[in-house]
């Protein structure tokens, strides 16, 4: 069972973005405001019918595929998974040329308890480019007092919630883990990969920057039953730095190396596989579901046996557990996203909140 190569799947959206998505993907943009591309997506956006869903070349439904051989897919653990199309992970390509709001991700605590979801939405970005100066703003300097917070998100007081985040300008290669609770935002000017948990909770802050109202920014819980699950406590520095790493995406290894901060493992990897030489031994990789987005080169994805597909940069693979173990050859440079360790018998355990 070889990866399957995926199809476009640019997404529309309120902000502008997605030139770079279209030039490394080598695609036509047909709207300014495609600033966001779901790779092997087996969810789709929040109350909107399929959108989101990613398709094979072959023009198949991924979620449809796994669903039909969850085993092959996923592996022997399929069971514990949230679903029979449940891969563990979300990835996406997000190119914003405008700022995405102030908003939060709920932990997976209360998504079991108010949406009857056993996955959070804890998120990482991964910096692929960013404009001189641009920034990532991620959780508070000090600590804020609810009652005010509630009025400032009221008054959609935008300085006032930014001025209070920490603020963390980004380059290539830099990784920033954003655990579920915590306050983010995202300037203009920088195309990321993210990877998240599967699923499309958001509870958005600042809505006037948006499309959204008010009431379309609460999970129709309403903010009374939200607000609870967004911290108000700082993160300090200290905690911070735990929260970013940095990867050198012009480096070639004999090995995969990690493009995320350790304490992201429970939740999901990003590997960079970038073969020493095209000559040299291909880049291990573990069996088990998994995204390949090829950022430069060409070159062979190669199973245990006989069985390997060829790609070239742009592409991007949903690599399935019945692949086996296997390795990047070639010149290439791959960004590789996985499930959680453990992912899915830690999902059906509950040691994640």
């Amino acid at each position: 069972m070889i990866p399957a190569s995926l199809a476009p799947n640019l997404i529309d959206h309120f902000y502008r973005g997605g030139d770079r998505i279209a030039a490394l993907r080598g695609i036509e943009q047909t709207s300014e405001r495609q600033p966001e591309e779901w790779l092997a997506a087996t969810v789709s956006r929040a109350d909107q019918g399929d959108i989101g869903l990613a398709r094979t070349e072959a023009g198949d439904i991924l979620r449809d595929l796994v669903v039909a051989d969850p085993a092959a897919w996923v592996g022997p653990d399929f069971a514990s998974a949230a679903s029979a199309g449940d891969t563990g992970i979300l990835v996406k390509l997000l190119d914003a040329r405008q700022r995405l709001p102030v908003h939060v991700h709920p932990s997976r605590a209360f998504a079991a308890s108010h949406l009857d979801c056993p996955y959070g939405k804890t998120e990482a970005w991964f910096i692929l480019d960013a404009e001189p100066g641009a920034a990532v703003h991620v959780g508070w300097k000090e600590d804020v007092d609810r009652d005010e917070l509630d009025r400032r998100r009221d008054a959609q007081d935008s300085e006032w919630m930014l001025s209070r985040m920490n603020r963390i300008e980004v380059s290539r290669g830099m990784g920033v883990l954003v655990p579920a609770g915590q306050v983010h935002a995202i300037d203009e000017g920088i195309f990321l990969a993210e990877v998240q948990e599967p699923t499309d909770f958001s509870i958005v802050l600042e809505w006037s920057v948006t499309t959204s109202t008010r009431e379309e920014s609460h999970l129709g819980l309403g903010f009374e039953t939200v607000m609870p699950a967004v911290s108000a406590e700082a993160l300090p520095a200290a905690e911070l730095e735990k929260l970013i790493s940095r990867v050198d995406l012009t480096g070639r290894a004999e090995h995969v190396v990690s493009a995320l901060p350790a304490a992201a493992d429970p939740y999901f990897r990003v590997l960079h596989a970038a073969p020493v030489t095209a000559g040299a031994p291909g880049v291990a990789v573990d069996a088990g579901f998994a995204v390949a987005l090829v950022l430069a080169g060409e070159g062979a994805l190669a199973g245990a046996g006989d069985e390997q597909i060829d790609y070239r940069a742009g592409q991007v693979f949903a690599v399935p557990a019945g692949f086996g173990p296997w390795e990047v050859r070639g010149t290439g440079s791959v960004l590789v996203a996985t499930p959680g360790v453990g992912w899915p018998r830690t999902l059906a355990e509950g040691g994640i909140v």
